[in-house]
């Protein structure tokens, strides 16, 4: 059964099954989908119920006596595909409101089961296809290979279970008359086995039947209606007796079979479905097919006496198999479908016959002793589909809707447990005698004739013969007395030979001795020259980087003092604008106060003005008042004067306060704008102190440079000093290299000078804490960044640096954190230069220290990009870089599978060609590392199986370069051997290579003790060894 998506358990893989003949995309799928074995295997046969259970893969069946039939068995898990069937009408009208219950994973296939918006479960099949899958696929994927089985002599069965109207008669049965592509699986297994048949020498016969109301009936002819079933005592086969067997000719006359038959099957209109299958509809096709004799030795030949003798002699063989086509009727709800009447008693009989079959299924998956196949006629015709010897095909369908979340559920959880069961799949084969007997008959009259003439040709020879015989013997008197004198000669010259040959093998071992000191003389001052030119290079690129660091010291002074004074003058031109800003403010109020002033002035004179002349013709009309004559005409010019001078004075004070009010309002303008002069000015005092700060750090910061200029310049200065020492110490010519090999003979036992070395300790630990300061000052993210550049010298210097703080393990994490990683192996990527690849190898294999960068650098192609330069490089040091780094990578138990899949393991066997023994080391150590890990393994129980080494043609190496590689190297060989001996799944190979005397002489003349004592453990406890050694002896 699928596990759900919330488990996290990862389960184990079910066995692989391997179909005899026909292979496709299907019969590949033999590892268990679901992720668990299957619970038991269910073979249908009449002994007892653990011996149907067991599981035994290439179990043969041999014939016995004069038994005209041969089987073959092997384990094949039921196939299970599901499949969805597009929304229809009635879904888009019913479930506009809802979303689809099933949501289709082909590419995983899975299919997540959705409750509801908030919890899902995600189920595994075999295949799982789309609405939009084709018909052609769908037969590709699961009936083609039950049809190839089929056709090379296993039985097999297709069947399509699911609810009513999900597509199953659609997906089985469809004729595709009209469309060729909507064919279904009959029409078009049909095509296929009649086209892979021969007429001549093969048959095909067709039987159609359906079961309606649990009665068995023969569609090819209706009035058929109750047929027996029977039990086939001597095979255990269901045989249908009564029902119409008709042989094909071509695929027309099938077709119209077929039509025949599904006019004559039961069908109804429900709420579900308009044209619902009321009945089980089952094809039977038998095929017999002649085994040519080409065919008859693959698949049943090995450990088959029987078989051996029919080969031998020629029996014709005949192969008989039948394949079902199950077309299920749908399981249906009353509730739902609407049925009624006699509708009912249809759907009452399909639940039934489909709750009997799944409750063989549920029985066969949890490995039940007991099978209920006889609780209906479908479960004893399929019988042998499920948990017999039968390879089956179940495709199960499937509709989107939500509304059917029920039947949807019952159906995948009907295919999970059919994905448990595994059938025990036959191959029968039937010798043809009445044709060997004739054939046997010819050869016998053939065969006497041609003896009679054998046995005169025989008594001709035997005279002959016996003429040669004694001419044979007197000339073998003869060279026997020459042999014998002969031999007298050449024993004596043995025996000269072997004392000149003991001389000369003393000889020999002398000249060895001497010749293997003088190539570890040779070696260490190689080393050494190595190293001073090593030195060398370095000094210069660190007198370049720091070149480089001070011209950017002082490119960035520069700028400072750029930028200062701009900010000086920045400042002063703040301040002038400051100035003139107070000084308009100034000149503004007092402009604002004359004008005020002045209005105010004209307003008073003009009212003095009005009011005297209206004061004067007021004493005018007074001095007319007193004339008598006009008092009535004076009293109302009086009154009309004094409206007049009342309404002139209403109006003059209306204007004067209209005038007020706008210089009140000018006034108040003014001091709003004097107060944001005020504020502006304050802004731009705060950041004119802000600016005498800035200055004040930038020239703190710009003495700091300088001091550390000036520091550089005397650590630059130092670093001189000291190349020039290297130099000094360096061999310049050959003599030089002469002179020190026969000081180094008088001082052989004797360690160089610990002045010396502690002199060129210092020196390297000078220069990292040089390039760590670099680091500091410049940073390691521009750092990285340069190794982009489009400079090849800026990238090398770039590179080196790197290289050297990759050197150190507290700057590992920061350089991976910080993309270096990822730079380094773009650079073996895309770089062409030689020095860029060796550095840049040499700092992955400081990376490569740190078991967590490890795991990083595989995920990352570093073993295959490491491989790739290996094999496209001569440069002894890139090549001793490269297999430092894979050295490194193989000291990781858990990297090997991906180290052999990335051709790692064989690129150190590459790299040893060059010959170079600091090459021959690194590889040397690589081996032994792996070795050792394999061993650890051996020895811990979680691994077993030859080394892959061994394998990979290591161990020929190993022990041709045993005795005759640097000290360095021969020790890591002998640990090497040493950890392949500890497995004895390696011991054959080692003693046919010669490897246990290498063995033995580990034990003696190795260097090591820890070495010496792990070779003597190894030859006395492993018994093969100690076997081998006593032989020897």
């Amino acid at each position: 059964m699928a596990s759900s998506s919330s488990s996290s358990s990862r389960p184990s893989q079910a066995p692989r099954q391997h179909p005899p003949h026909g292979r496709s995309a299907f019969s590949y799928l033999s590892r268990s989908i679901d992720g668990q074995p299957p619970s038991g295997l269910s073979v249908r046969s009449k002994a007892p119920a653990a011996s149907r259970r067991s599981v035994t893969p290439n179990s043969r069946t041999r014939p016995n006596g004069d038994d005209a039939s041969v089987s073959t068995t092997e384990p094949a898990r039921v196939r299970v595909a599901v499949r969805l069937r597009p929304r229809n009408t009635e879904d888009l009208l019913s479930d506009a409101d809802f979303a689809d219950c099933v949501e289709l994973q082909p590419e995983l296939k899975k299919l997540k089961l959705k409750k509801n918006n908030w919890s899902s479960e995600s189920y595994r099949f075999d295949e799982v296809f789309s609405e939009s899958a084709s018909q052609r696929r769908v037969y590709e994927v699961v009936a083609k290979p039950v049809i190839e089985s089929v056709l090379n002599g296993y039985n097999g069965t297709v069947m399509a279970y699911g609810q009513t109207g999900t597509g199953k008669t659609y997906t089985l049965g469809r004729l595709g008359k009209d469309e060729a592509s909507e064919r279904g699986i009959m029409v078009r297994a049909m095509e296929d086995i009649i086209s892979s048949t021969s007429p001549a020498s093969d048959s095909i016969e067709v039987s159609y039947l359906q079961l309606y109301l649990e009665a068995v009936q023969d569609l090819l002819a209706p009035e058929k209606i109750n047929i027996p079933i029977v039990d086939d005592p001597k095979t255990g086969e269901v045989t249908l007796p009564g029902a119409v067997v008709v042989k094909i000719r071509d695929l027309h006359h099938f077709l119209q079979l077929l039509q025949t038959g599904e006019a004559n099957r039961h069908a109804a209109n429900t709420k579900i479905n308009t044209e619902s299958s009321r009945s089980h509809a089952i094809l039977m096709v038998n095929i017999r097919r002649s085994v040519h004799e080409e065919e008859n030795d693959t698949p049943i030949q090995e450990n088959n006496s029987g078989k051996d003798f029919s080969n031998s002699v020629g029996i014709p063989i005949i192969r008989k198999s039948k394949l079902l086509i199950v077309d299920l009727a749908g399981s249906e709800r009353l509730d739902k479908s609407g049925s009624e009447g006699y509708l009912i008693e249809e759907a009452k009989f399909i639940n039934l016959s489909l709750t009997s079959l799944g409750k063989c299924i549920n029985a066969l998956a949890e490995n039940s002793p007991h099978i209920p196949t006889r609780d209906s006629k479908l479960t004893r015709l399929l019988r042998d589909s499920f948990g017999g010897s039968v390879r089956t095909s179940l495709i199960i369908t499937i509709g989107p809707s939500s509304r059917h979340y029920a039947e949807t559920t019952s159906t995948i959880m009907f295919g999970q447990r059919a994905m448990k069961v595994v059938n025990m799949v036959k191959l029968k084969e039937e010798f043809d005698y009445e044709s060997l007997c004739r054939k046997l008959e010819n050869q016998v009259e053939h065969l006497t004739v041609e003896i009679d003439r054998e046995q005169k040709l025989r008594d001709n020879d035997r005279i002959e013969m016996e003429r040669k015989l004694k001419e044979c013997q007197k000339s073998f008197a003869e060279t026997e007395k020459c042999l014998v004198t002969r031999s007298e000669f050449l024993e004596k010259e043995n025996v000269r030979l072997e004392t000149e040959m003991k001389d000369t093998l003393k000889e020999l071992n002398c000249l060895k001795d001497q010749n293997d000191y003088m190539q570890g003389e040779a070696a260490r001052l190689e080393m050494n020259l190595i190293h001073s030119k090593q030195y060398q290079l370095e000094s210069s690129s660190y007198q370049k980087v720091l070149a480089d660091t001070t011209q950017m010291y002082e490119k960035k002074i520069a700028e400072l003092m750029k930028q200062l004074e701009e900010e000086q003058i920045h400042s002063e031109r703040a301040e002038k604008q400051l100035d003139g800003m107070e000084k308009l403010l100034n000149d503004h109020k007092k402009s604002m106060q004359q004008q005020y002033q002045m209005e105010s002035s004209m307003y008073q004179k003009a009212l003095a003005d009005t009011t005297q002349m209206y004061e004067r013709k007021i004493a005018e009309l007074n001095q007319q008042l007193d004339d008598k004559h006009a008092c009535f005409e004076i009293s109302e010019e009086l009154e009309k004067t004094k409206k007049l001078l009342s309404d002139h004075q209403k109006l003059n004070q209306l204007q004067g306060k209209k005038e007020i009010d706008e210089v009140r309002m000018k006034l108040q303008e003014s001091h709003r704008l004097h107060q944001k002069a005020a504020n502006e000015l304050e802004f731009i005092k705060s950041e004119y102190k802000v600016l005498l700060t800035e200055k004040a750090k930038l020239m703190d910061e710009l003495n700091a440079a300088r001091k550390n200029l000036l520091i550089e310049e005397k650590q630059r200065k130092a670093v001189e000093s000291e190349l020039l020492k290297l130099k000094k110490l360096a061999p310049e010519n050959e003599e030089d290299f002469e002179d020190k090999r026969s000081y180094m003979k008088e001082n052989i036992s004797q360690p160089l000078s610990s002045h010396k070395s502690n002199q060129s300790r210092e020196t390297i630990l000078g220069q990292r804490a040089t390039i760590a300061k670099i680091c500091e000052e410049v940073g390691l993210e521009k750092i990285l960044q340069l190794l982009a550049s489009g400079d090849i010298d800026v990238q090398i210097h770039a590179v080196k640096v790197v290289a050297n703080l990759a050197a150190e393990d507290i700057n590992q994490t920061k350089i991976v954190e910080e993309g270096g990683l990822d730079a380094l192996l773009m650079l073996l990527r895309s770089s062409q230069n030689t020095t860029i690849l060796r550095v840049a190898s040499g700092a992955i294999a400081n990376l490569a220290m740190n078991e967590m960068n490890q795991f990083l650098i595989m995920s990352k192609g570093g073993a295959q990009l490491l491989a790739n330069i290996a094999s496209r490089t001569d440069d002894p040091q890139t090549l001793r870089m490269v297999a430092g780094a894979i050295a490194n990578l193989c000291g990781n138990e858990k990297l090997h599978a991906s180290l052999r899949e990335d051709g790692a393991v064989k690129a150190l066997l590459g790299i040893v060609q060059s010959g170079n023994s600091d090459v021959i080391a690194q590889v040397a150590r690589g081996i032994a590392n792996f070795a050792k890990c394999e061993s650890r393994g051996i020895i811990q129980g979680h691994r077993r199986g030859r080394s892959v080494l061994v394998e990979d043609g290591m161990l020929t190496w190993l022990i041709a370069n045993s005795n005759t590689a640097s000290a360095s190297s021969r020790r890591h060989i002998e640990l090497a051997l040493c950890h392949l001996a500890q497995n004895d799944d390696n011991a054959r190979d080692i003693i046919s290579s010669g490897g246990v005397k290498e063995l033995e002489r580990i034990s003696v003349e190795s260097t090591r003790e820890d070495i010496r004592s792990l070779a003597k453990k190894i030859l006395r406890l492993s018994p093969t060894f100690s076997a081998e050694t006593h032989a020897d002896r």
